[in-house]
């Protein structure tokens, strides 16, 4: 079993930063993909970044790539998604997500994923 706790959501103006922090716990953390997805109402979840324990990151977009970065920390089992330039379509509630059935290359798709965390939310005003 794996438990995720997301923080650091809020409220920041167009081209600011925030750093979203994940705190994972459980026997199977070490092994498990985990990933950050993000959700607007009436939307589906869309993916924006993931690991795998090596620390390995795959991004949904190469403007997610350019202002976003992944940090997993497999001592202190955080991944933490560091935000930067933010605009205001970046707006929308983020999830962290942990896939226990994969190792080495993180999916982009919501379904593969186990376990979800409550979400925090994040508005970026224009």
């Amino acid at each position: 079993q794996v438990q995720l706790v997301e923080s650091g959501g809020g409220l920041v103006q167009a081209g600011g930063s925030l750093r979203l922090s994940c705190a994972a716990s459980g026997r199977t953390f070490s092994s498990s993909i985990l990933a950050w997805f993000r959700q607007t109402p009436g939307k589906e979840r869309g993916f924006v970044a993931g690991a795998n324990v090596r620390g390995a990151a795959l991004y949904g977009a190469d403007s997610m790539k350019g202002r976003f970065s992944l940090s997993r920390d497999n001592a202190k089992n955080t991944v933490d998604l560091q935000m930067g330039s933010l605009k205001p379509e970046d707006t929308a509630v983020y999830y962290c997500a942990a896939d226990s059935s994969r190792k080495f290359v993180p999916s982009s798709f919501e379904h593969d994923y186990d376990y979800w965390g409550q979400g925090t939310q994040v508005t970026v005003s224009s």
